[in-house]
């Protein structure tokens, strides 16, 4: 995945073409992520450790793969876990994403024939034993009914915050515009909600967000700008932007494209209990919590919804 490979590289191109937010240097940011996070040697020989996995599964079950596809290569995690489990994956793609894993899918088929055994790719999920499928809170209503007789995994949209002390440094805060603007702010681990103290100014995380000043510049992600700005005008409600996203003081944790919420905190405790008992948060960035400019870096150990997919899995058997 790192490599210079040339079917590799053409499988990006692809990708990046078939998907408009699926630009280049994101396609390499996942990839540089998948490989240093999930596919570490010893990264994987100390997270399989603490599980008691046999070398063969003598008992493998067919478990079918909804995978998402808001971001590059999002189901990879799911895809690793299954693996590991030795149960046969029978993966359906999202057709927003649906060259890079399988191009990566049919390499360990070459590499390693007996992979084929247990690794399929299709458009329909018929005849599972049991089910994992990803989507937004509309679709998830659909999976749970109709997996609702299999033992089954089920996630809806889920998104991340931001607490801020106000004495962060301008290299934090930049690192800081990593979680929010990385994939145009499209995946789970993205900070769409910023939690600032009473009086918070404004002015230098605003000037270190114009490290990606240049997402402007996207065709995409420009006309959800200017969508989102010319509500704001309309409706004559107050905002901040420096040209590449639009601050707005907002309880939702849920932004748009292009958008990022903030709202004012005078107790951090308070502020850290509403969020762990929400539902909606995937991760947390600040002092104390995920460190700024991470959130696009999970561990293995970092499951998704806090649910433990390798020990679901594992618990087919």
């Amino acid at each position: 995945m790192l490599s210079e490979d040339s079917n590799w590289k053409n499988a990006k191109k692809r990708a990046s073409c078939e998907n408009g937010w699926f630009i280049p240097s994101f396609i390499e940011l996942a990839s540089y992520n998948i490989a240093n996070q999930f596919l570490n040697r010893d990264k994987l020989t100390g997270w399989v450790k603490e599980y008691s996995i046999n070398e063969r599964n003598e008992k493998p079950l067919t478990v079918g793969i909804v995978m998402a596809g808001n971001i590059p290569m999002v189901g990879f995690h799911d895809f690793l876990c299954g693996f590991v489990s030795g149960h046969r994956l029978k993966i359906k793609m999202s057709s927003k994403d649906n060259v890079l894993l399988s191009h990566l899918i049919e390499i360990l088929r070459k590499w390693n024939p007996d992979s084929g055994e247990v690794l399929f790719l299709s458009d329909m999920l018929k005849g599972c034993d049991a089910y994992i499928a990803t989507g937004s809170n509309n679709s998830s209503r659909y999976f749970k009914y109709y997996f609702a007789k299999y033992p089954h995994l089920i996630r809806h949209n889920r998104t991340s915050i931001a607490i801020l002390s106000g004495n962060e440094s301008e290299n934090q805060l930049m690192e800081l515009a990593d979680d929010i603007y990385q994939f145009f702010g499209l995946g789970c681990r993205n900070v769409t909600k910023l939690y600032v103290p009473i009086h918070y100014n404004f002015e230098q995380l605003l000037s270190a967000f114009n490290k990606y000043k240049h997402v402007a510049d996207h065709h995409k992600y420009k006309n959800n700008y200017d969508y989102q700005l010319a509500i704001l005008i309309v409706n004559k409600l107050y905002y901040m932007t420096n040209g590449s996203i639009i601050m707005v003081e907002d309880p939702a944790v849920f932004s748009p494209i292009s958008r990022l919420h903030y709202q004012f905190y005078s107790d951090r405790d308070a502020v850290l209990e509403k969020i762990n008992s929400n539902p909606d948060i995937q991760c947390a960035v600040g002092e104390g919590l995920i460190s700024f400019g991470k959130s696009q870096q999970p561990a293995l150990n970092n499951y998704a919804d806090g649910v433990n997919t390798l020990q679901f899995f594992l618990g087919l058997c």
